[in-house]
């Protein structure tokens, strides 16, 4: 199917946003009546640079209109009037704005066909859905800057035109004055030689003076030119200065920031790939201009002319505008080299792990006819702020850590025209602290990954040294340092603030922040959001109070109430208890939290409330405050007592998983508030109804047990701890325990059984 065809597939307001890619510079019913022809030139695959393709991108104007000349010839139906004059219409256009330049046309239609096909293919993956879902889409500010490309690039155009002119003018202004010049000598040789010849001389001198006065208006008029053409590359270069702001300023630090806070779990629909040709347009357009100034410092250095005193002077305006124009190059190329795909933000000693570096404007300026090698170091918070002091990249010995297979080099593919270098199998093999202050811990302590490279563009003619900085990355050694680690990274992600010096982030924030920062995390570790009441939870947790007041979301939460302070009574800290949790549920328990069978986040007093009007065997599933990790089964006893299960953790639903460990225990019937149990949970329950296995043996069944109150339960026993071969303990059943469960089992020894029992409940 053609790409037009699938265009015209899209529903709701996605085409309306395809409409945003064509204008002015290329009609979109010009793309419509001519979709075949122009998807057959293969866009994609034409460099306008390669001379196998010169031809046909010379030819490109003229063949576009006499199409759609030929396609108006075969359009007869009266309803088609206005189609048929706009097509004329564009055919005119395309013949008066591009003959000189067929390039620029080749390069708005590739433009165009590429921005269609990536609109295509997002909604087509998303199921058209992408619109709604806030995706990746062509916006109002899209929309502009692709107007403003398309101004830049006539604009371009005008003034390469502009400066031909130019350049015709001041040859033939040498010729003339070289005529005049032999004039004069011809003259003064006339007067010595042959004085009494008047009527020569007067010939000779009125022709000398005719010159004379043709060379004066013609200097007035070059001069003239000269300066509307000045005027006209400052008023480029202006806007040039303005768009690329826009673009590296606004959307890509937009982009930055979201690749930052996909780090705690946004959505992050990059549109990278849109951002290149934004700037990939921008270098061609600061090349062209470049080159366009360069020549008009030497068309006025070379034919140096008086410039009246109420105009400005030419001479030193296009050095000034060179040195703008570099600069402007220059911030481009050092802004687009950029982490494509980030290291870990925890990364662990002696482990392996992927990072992607890309140059967006490489393929553009042919970096890769060179290719440019990368080199990547890890630096300390404090060397990175150096850095962005002094501009200067650390040396070898100020590295803060040594990284294998630190060293690539970039490759340019042709299809995505993506000019990037992907490390595979970097290991960070030792690291260097910096010296601990009060309570800092290691798990405090950020570094950041730096990479760097240099190469030339235009032939050698400019030389660039670029860096960039990953995101802060906490450095640990043991997996027990995970969660306070997680706790720097989510706090840095959540919160940095743009331009910030590195890698500071502010000690108080609004509990608003924390939770838009909570809810994001867990919701992309186990696929359900937070609601108020969890998120209400978790602020009197924070803040250990149960009165809150209903304004609490303004309230100022520290870092170290985040994740230094133990909760009272506890041993661990706020966040330690959140992230155990949400390691639990995405773990173990996420397809129950996402079906919502999980209350979780609420205290064992309102459990108790909740069940105590409930029916017997009513229970209700929530994450333990006392441990770690651990989710608790609350549920109504025969006689309204509500009693609590000792929390299940990881270790236990390593053996046996939940929905196994309710279906074992026929006490619980009713999950709160009317769900019957087996209804809620047989989806999950695993088959056990195969016994013996494929090597012969009977395969035992585990299952747990809770003991009666009329049970002979020894007294140091919790009477409401589930029995089972992993009961939350470090212990298991030993032997004697596992034979005394089996009824089977009659011929042992009676003594053996003695000894076992008494020590079973």
């Amino acid at each position: 199917m053609s790409l037009w065809m699938r265009t015209q597939q899209l529903k709701g307001n996605a085409f309306q946003q395809i409409r945003a890619v064509y204008g002015d510079q290329f009609p979109i019913e010009v793309r419509h009546f001519l979709a075949s022809w122009l998807e057959e030139r293969m866009w994609v695959e034409i460099e306008p640079q390669n001379p196998q393709h010169e031809q046909l991108v010379n030819n490109l104007v003229e063949d576009l209109a006499q199409e759609l000349e030929a396609k108006v010839q075969t359009m007869t139906s009266e309803a088609v009037l206005v189609a048929k004059w706009n097509l004329l219409e564009a055919a005119r256009m395309f013949r008066s704005r591009y003959s000189q330049c067929p390039q620029i046309l080749f390069e708005i239609i590739r433009n165009c066909l590429n921005a269609e096909l990536r609109l295509v293919q997002q909604a087509e993956n998303d199921g058209n859905n992408w619109l709604d879902q806030g995706m990746n889409m062509m916006t109002d500010t899209t929309a502009d800057i692709l107007q403003e490309i398309d101004l830049l690039q006539s604009q371009t155009h005008k003034t390469n035109c502009m400066l031909q002119h130019l350049e015709q003018e001041q040859e033939a202004f040498a010729l003339k004055f070289h005529e005049c010049s032999k004039i004069a000598v011809a003259k003064q040789q006339l007067e010595a030689q042959s004085p009494q010849n008047i009527d020569l001389q007067n010939q000779m001198k009125e022709q000398h003076e005719n010159l004379q006065q043709h060379l004066k208006q013609k200097a007035t008029s070059i001069v003239n030119q000269r300066c509307r053409l000045l005027d006209l590359l400052k008023e480029t270069v202006t806007r040039l200065c303005t768009l690329q702001s826009r673009i590296l300023d606004d959307e890509l630090l937009r982009w930055k920031r979201e690749q930052q806070l996909a780090g705690n779990g946004a959505k992050f629909n990059s549109n990278l790939d849109t951002i290149q040709d934004w700037c990939e347009s921008l270098a061609e357009i600061i090349w062209q201009n470049r080159q366009q100034i360069k020549k008009t410092e030497l068309l006025i250095q070379n034919v140096r002319l008086n410039t009246p005193v109420n105009m400005m002077d030419p001479h030193d305006v296009p050095k000034s505008l060179n040195a703008q124009i570099t600069q402007l190059l220059s911030s481009l190329i050092t802004s687009t080299f950029i982490i494509e795909k980030q290291p870990p933000q925890v990364m662990k000693t002696n482990t392996k792990f992927v990072s992607t570096v890309r140059l967006l404007v490489g393929g553009k300026l042919n970096v890769h006819m060179n290719p440019p090698q990368v080199k990547v170091t890890i630096i300390s918070e404090a060397q990175a702020n150096a850095l962005l002091k002094n501009d200067k990249i650390a040396t070898k010995g100020d590295a803060s850590g040594e990284i294998l297979n630190n060293t690539g080099t970039m490759e340019y593919q042709q299809a995505t025209r993506h000019l990037s270098v992907n490390f595979r199998n970097m290991q960070l093999k030792k690291i260097r602290r910096a010296e601990k202050k009060g309570t800092e811990s290691v798990m405090d302590e950020k570094f950041s990954l730096l990479f760097s490279s240099q190469f030339s563009v235009g032939g050698g003619e400019l030389h660039f040294q670029v860096w960039t900085l990953s995101l802060p990355v906490v450095v640990i050694v043991h997996g027990n340092q995970e969660p306070h680690a997680w706790a720097t990274v989510t706090w840095d992600n959540a919160f940095a603030e743009p331009g910030r010096a590195p890698f500071s982030v502010p000690e108080k924030v609004t509990w608003a922040q924390v939770t838009e920062a909570l809810n994001m995390k867990f919701t992309a570790a186990t696929g359900r959001s937070l609601t108020e009441d969890n998120l209400r939870f978790l602020a009197e947790k924070a803040f250990r109070t149960t009165c809150l007041g209903n304004d609490y979301n303004s309230l100022m939460l520290s870092w170290t109430q985040f994740c230094k302070e133990p909760l009272p009574e506890r041993s661990f800290t706020f966040w330690e208890w959140f992230y155990a949790v949400m390691k639990l549920t995405r773990e173990h328990l996420k397809n129950f939290w996402v079906d919502g069978l999980i209350h979780g986040f609420i205290r064992r007093k309102q459990a108790e409330e909740m069940l105590s009007t409930r029916a017997s065997g009513t229970f209700l599933l929530r994450f333990a405050d006392s441990e770690l990790g651990g989710v608790t089964v609350a549920w109504v006893k025969a006689n309204a007592v509500v009693c609590m299960l000792l929390p299940f953790t990881s270790k236990d639903f390593s053996i046996r998983s939940l929905a196994d460990r309710l279906s074992d225990l026929p006490d619980l019937v009713t999950l709160y508030p009317d769900i019957c149990k087996m209804q809620a949970i047989s989806k999950y329950c695993t088959n056990e109804t195969q016994i013996t296995s494929s090597n012969g043996y009977v395969k035992p069944l585990l299952v747990v047990h809770i003991p009666t109150m009329a049970e002979d339960i020894p007294s140091q026993s919790n009477p409401f701890q589930p029995q089972s071969p992993v009961n939350g303990s470090d212990d298991p059943y030993d032997m004697l325990e596992i034979l005394a469960d089996m009824d089977d089992m009659e011929m042992v020894c009676p003594d053996i059984l003695r000894s076992c029992t008494t020590s079973k409940p």
